[in-house]
């Protein structure tokens, strides 16, 4: 009877020590994220991450905040362009810009990365992003899996997913029940398409056009890959810093939907947000789509967010105050509309008339 080699993790298409390399490429990087209450607390490689909530104690009641995301089908650009560090920063704007929206502070995140196949210095990029977007949104990512699935994925397959908690005090808590007739919308410029809709921009331009990520669109002044890979902006210091100088009732960001239908989402039933489209003009990567795919207005709207990537409901008094804020911290911000009584509007936002340029 002949021998026979036994089967092994390995044989299995899983390299346990591919992936003890990236977890020592990446401490570095999110030694960078670290906040007061992770300090001394544990450290990479643990079964679970670690945050000391004696710090919550200053809080009358302080009430956690959870959120979890992806980005979606962006990570396909970052396959075929090979830079993996950029959505990181997506996946951080995608959750801590949600928890922000009811008023809380990020506190920490934890990442989820699967892989075809563990390169550790691609997963050390990744991770290297997802620490970098912790740092501009002011918290501590804690801890991560990388997990390898050989014959679910492709070896250069990837996604990405993670975690964030915040806190806010229960009687500081923002929405739709602070919301009065009269309130102001402020805009908050994009970077872009940031993580919503590519779906939709990847069936247009690859499908429908037939364009490659190394073409050079004038439009754009730069290849499309360099545009698509943008990354999403993450406005949760910003949104904080409003809270503290200004009055702010609400806040919305602006996701898969489109701007009116997440403005909606913090809207009472009896009022209307009425934003107004000469306000502001879409970058140009909104247009560019819309014409490689002859793709209708309404049909844009409902998908991207059109130059629009956070929103802040704020009474008149405030409108002042809170465009100065945003403009000392570098943030492009306008008044985009207001909020009426519903009357006969079948839903609780809307956009109106046509977009500046």
């Amino acid at each position: 009877m002949s021998e026979t080699t036994g089967a092994s993790y390995a044989a299995a298409g899983v390299d346990i020590e591919a992936g003890d390399r990236a977890v020592e490429l990446m401490k570095e990087w999110v030694k960078k994220t670290q906040r007061p209450e992770t300090t001394g607390l544990g450290g990479l490689g643990g079964f679970a991450g670690l945050f000391d909530a004696s710090a919550l104690k200053r809080y009358e009641r302080p009430l956690l905040a959870s959120a979890t995301d992806g980005v979606g089908t962006k990570v396909d650009i970052a396959r075929q362009m090979g830079v993996y560090d950029t959505i990181g920063h997506d996946l951080v704007g995608m959750v801590v810009d949600d928890l922000v929206v009811c008023g809380a502070e990020p506190l920490f995140m934890t990442d989820y990365i699967c892989v075809g196949k563990v390169h550790p210095e691609r997963v050390a990029a990744i991770v290297k992003g997802i620490a970098e977007g912790c740092v501009l949104a002011g918290c501590a990512l804690v801890g991560g899996e990388t997990a390898e699935h050989p014959g679910l994925l492709g070896a250069d397959d990837f996604d990405v997913a993670g975690a964030g908690t915040g806190v806010v005090e229960a009687d500081l808590v923002l929405g739709a029940d602070r919301i009065r007739k009269g309130d102001v919308i402020i805009a908050m410029e994009s970077s872009g398409l940031h993580s919503n809709g590519y779906s939709l921009v990847r069936h247009v331009v690859f499908d429908r056009a037939g364009w490659a990520l190394d073409r050079e669109v004038p439009e754009l002044g730069r290849t499309l890959g360099e545009e698509l890979l943008e990354p999403t902006k993450i406005y949760s210091l910003d949104c904080l810093a409003l809270t503290r100088t200004t009055e702010v009732h609400a806040f919305s960001h602006v996701t898969g939907g489109g701007l009116a239908n997440n403005l909606a989402r913090v809207i009472p039933d009896h009022l209307h947000a009425t934003v107004d489209r000469a306000t502001w003009t879409p970058d140009p990567i909104f247009d560019v789509v819309g014409k490689a795919g002859r793709v209708e207005l309404l049909e844009l709207e409902k998908t991207l967010n059109m130059g629009v990537g956070m929103i802040a409901v704020v009474p008149a008094e405030s409108v002042d105050a809170a465009l100065a804020t945003l403009a000392d911290r570098g943030v492009d911000s306008w008044v985009a509309g207001e909020i009426t009584d519903r009357g006969d509007h079948a839903t609780g936002a809307a956009l109106t008339g046509t977009y500046a340029g």
